[in-house]
């Protein structure tokens, strides 16, 4: 027995048994003192990831993403395994081995702490770093060391390794705001995780250790370092070859933030989408992983975009040049890398690039861009640049490019169609464009400003400007409802309204200052004459124009109740405007603007969906099955056909109609006089389409300060608006066929490419006749001056009387205006 104990061999394994038993003992104690504070890691199953909202057009591409954490959540299988190699090679390469826990790496954290002294990190595993990062605060003790010990294992019994690592790999803070390997993808190359490059993997591993100050943005020479590690350790472990090893390590380090993968230009409606989600789900909204998917049509908004930034521009580009952005003075031979250098200050607004003028000749000159380098400037695109004068009108036309360029100015470029470039400005006047689906309402695209960056101030939607002659047509809808008829003549002649209130009479002008007499009322449309409309009002009286408008979808406190709504003085939005225009567009319904089609929660279920009301001439038909509108006793069924139309339905129940809110025959009518404005009218530049199933109305306010085109054929309605925030004029010659309608053109341009025409089938209840077109009577048989009119059963044109005298006169000189007729 003595002889047993003085073994030194069994000494020592008795001395080991002890200290294995007393460190057993030690966790086990550790273990049942610690466990009340341990979390239940069961619930690591049902663990959210801080997800930003993402906002979607309806196509599925992403307009904008909002949160202070980016992530992109992925699955482990949607993990390129080369990322997983580089991880696993960075961070632990023995994950798919251990259970948890890498007991060499921990015992040699344990012999580092007691050697140095410092409780720096270390022998942690994937499992321990995710149980750190998901539980445990990044205080370095013991005690959370030995916390993150027991919670790994409890991880490792509750998750499968793949589970583990994707988890892992979606979770960790990895720079700039990036949590997850997707948004690290995203933020430091502006690629997805499938796109990453051997080299931008190494980086994204290499952030693992220390993100904040590892990564390429903040510190790109430790980043290189730490990538040259990664990619080391990827050939130690056989992951890459050494060619490969060695053209990575070679490629430079990209030091730059990427922004989300924006797909559509649509910041206004990003806004209104991040509104309308934040009041309905609170801040969760921008953490829970919400998806907003909008109404907006892609193509339908890039075309709007540009079309509004080509028209502001055009405008801005007849009232002068105001000057160069800045000035830099540089060696006459400063190098590219200089002029780069002198431009970083400068940054692009709204698709203009700013660029550095650095030689200058007699009729041209050379700009050099960051991102184009060198482009020469034709005179073309020189010589609109003209001195600009307080009235709007320019100065002298330039003789050389000299007159107007110096070599160190700093100015704005764009490229035009044909490739050629362009000195450019930022447009003082601003604009707005919305477009919609007149038969629910839905938005298909919307800008509401130049700039969103410069101005969120969404002019689309919050601007209240006065429409001018663009209202003209609710107030003849009007006219035809109380019996005019497109043919009714009404004298186009000098008016004095006279009213006990005003210390003056109101004489209203026609635009041209002109008078024609007696008009027909199509031509008092196509021809925009304000005497007429006055006319027309004051017969109506201003008490039933104002309610009827409401139909339109109009707010009452938003139409003056007096003479001046016949020009156009409400105060109402490019949108109000857009579905006002729908009713005449669909038939003769309002439908309810809307541009938010559903909300996909943090589970991927639908958690709101939008229930517009659709239009159905037909469903409103009288029909052995159907009941008249009121009364349906079943749900309408589509055809296959009209499912589309429906938003999917394949049927629809009455409380999903869209109400009537003039008639057919109204609304045909009307939509007929409009065409006739595009014709011959005053938006006849909108023929260069070559359709005949446009309509629409311009419209100019006193003083020019508003410019407006609103038209639309059956598919889209669309309405564009172009004035200063701070209302001053635009300047001579700038009307709505001038400055707005070129928006609309070059919109519907692109909108309607390849759609065939279709021209709406009149409905019953119209009747077309032969008139006299000087006295809107019956024609005679034989005379000479007869057209066509069609006109609403039960309101013809009568026979011409033997006297030859008007069936009716609105042409007096002189107007009493009533108490409820007061202009003001």
């Amino acid at each position: 027995m003595r002889s047993y104990l003085r073994s030194p061999v069994r000494l020592v394994l008795a001395a080991l048994l002890a200290v294995g038993g007393a460190l057993i003992l030690a966790v086990l104690g550790a273990y049942q003192y610690l466990q009340p504070s341990l979390p239940d890691v069961t619930t690591i199953k049902d663990i959210r990831l801080q997800v930003p909202l993402r906002v979607y057009s309806r196509d599925g591409k992403l307009i904008a993403q909002f949160g202070e954490q980016r992530r992109i959540p992925l699955a482990f299988e949607e993990i390129p395994p080369q990322l997983v190699n580089a991880v696993l090679a960075a961070e632990d390469d023995r994950f798919f081995e251990h259970g948890g826990v890498d007991y060499a790496g921990l015992l040699r954290a344990l012999t580092r702490h007691i050697l140095s002294g410092e409780r720096s990190e270390g022998g942690g595993t994937i499992t321990m770093q995710l149980a750190r990062g998901i539980f445990l605060s990044p205080e370095k003790t013991y005690r959370r060391k030995l916390q993150e010990i027991f919670l790994a294992w409890r991880i490792e019994r509750e998750l499968s390794k793949q589970e583990i690592l994707a988890l892992y790999m979606n979770k960790m803070f990895l720079g700039q705001r990036a949590y997850g390997v997707g948004a690290a993808a995203e933020v430091y190359f502006g690629k997805t995780v499938d796109q990453l490059t051997l080299p931008e993997i190494a980086l994204i591993a290499g952030t693992f250790r220390l993100p904040s100050r590892d990564n390429p943005v903040a510190n790109p020479d430790l980043a290189r370092q730490r990538r040259a590690y990664v990619l080391r350790r990827m050939r130690e472990k056989q992951f890459i070859t050494k060619e490969e090893h060695d053209a990575a390590a070679a490629v430079p380090i990209e030091s730059k933030l990427h922004g989300p993968a924006i797909q559509v230009e649509a910041p206004y409606v990003a806004e209104m989408a991040r509104v309308a989600m934040l009041e309905r789900y609170g801040p969760d909204a921008y953490t829970a992983g919400y998806e907003a998917i909008t109404t907006i049509d892609s193509r339908l908004q890039r075309a709007a975009v540009r079309a509004l930034r080509a028209a502001l521009l055009e405008y801005d580009q007849r009232h002068g040049y105001r000057g160069a952005l800045g000035r830099v003075t540089l060696p006459s031979n400063a190098t590219e890398k200089e002029w780069t250098a002198a431009l970083q200050e400068f940054a692009p607004r709204a698709g203009l690039e700013p660029a550095l003028i650095v030689s200058v000749g007699e009729k041209d000159a050379v700009a050099f861009s960051r991102v184009h380098g060198r482009v020469a400037l034709k005179w073309e695109a020189i010589s609109w640049a003209r001195e600009p004068r307080p009235d709007g009108s320019v100065g002298p036309a330039l003789q050389r490019a000299s007159d107007v360029l110096t070599v160190g100015d700093v100015i704005y470029i764009a490229q035009e169609r044909d490739g050629d470039w362009r000195i450019v400005q930022m447009p003082e006047a601003q604009g707005a464009f919305v477009a919609l689906d007149p038969y629910d309402g839905a938005i298909a695209a919307l800008v509401g400003g130049f700039d969103f960056y410069a101005s969120n101030y969404n002019r689309a939607v919050q601007a209240r400007r006065q429409p001018g002659s663009a209202f003209k047509p609710f107030l003849y809808s009007a006219a035809l409802d109380r019996g005019f008829t497109p043919a009714s003549i009404i004298n186009d002649a000098p008016l004095v309204i006279e009213d006990a209130s005003l210390e003056a009479s109101w004489r209203p002008q026609n635009h041209t200052r002109e008078f024609r007499g007696p008009m027909r009322l199509r031509e008092a449309l196509v021809r925009s004459r304000n005497l007429v409309s006055i006319r027309v009002m004051n017969a109506l009286g201003p008490g039933y124009v104002t309610e009827f408008m409401q139909r339109f979808g109009f707010e009452e406190r938003a139409l003056p109740r007096n003479l001046s709504l016949a020009l156009g003085t409400a105060a109402v939005s490019p949108l109000d405007m857009a579905q006002g225009y729908a009713v005449f567009a669909n038939g003769g319904f309002l439908v309810e603007p809307y541009y938010l089609q559903r909300v996909i929660g943090p589970d991927g279920d639908v958690v709101f969906e939008a229930e517009p009301r659709y239009v159905c001439p037909e469903c409103l038909e009288t029909a052995p099955s159907v009941p008249q509108l009121g009364g349906l006793d079943e749900p309408i069924r589509a055809e296959q056909s009209d499912e589309a139309r429906w938003g999917g339905l394949t049927y629809i129940d009455e409380e999903r109609l869209a109400r009537p809110a003039i008639s057919a025959q109204n609304s045909w009518l009307m939509t007929d006089m409009m065409r006739d404005v595009i014709a011959r009218g005053t938006a006849v530049r909108a023929r260069q389409l070559r359709r005949s199933d446009l309509a629409g109305k311009t419209g100019t306010t006193n003083d020019r300060r508003d410019a407006w085109f609103c038209g639309f054929n059956s598919r889209l309605v669309a309405a564009a608006w172009v004035g200063f925030d701070q209302e001053r004029s635009l300047g001579p010659g700038e009307e709505g066929s001038r400055t707005a309608l070129p928006m609309w053109i070059y919109f519907m341009s692109e909108a309607l490419r390849g759609l065939p025409e279709e021209k709406r089938t009149p409905p019953p209840g119209l009747v077309t006749m032969r008139i006299s077109a000087d006295t809107g009577f019956v024609a005679r048989p034989g005379e000479p001056n007869a057209i066509f009119e069609t006109f609403m059963a039960g309101h013809l044109p009568p026979e011409p009387p033997v006297d030859g005298s008007l069936p009716f006169d609105l042409g007096s000189e002189v107007e009493s205006a009533g108490a409820e007729d007061s202009l003001f």
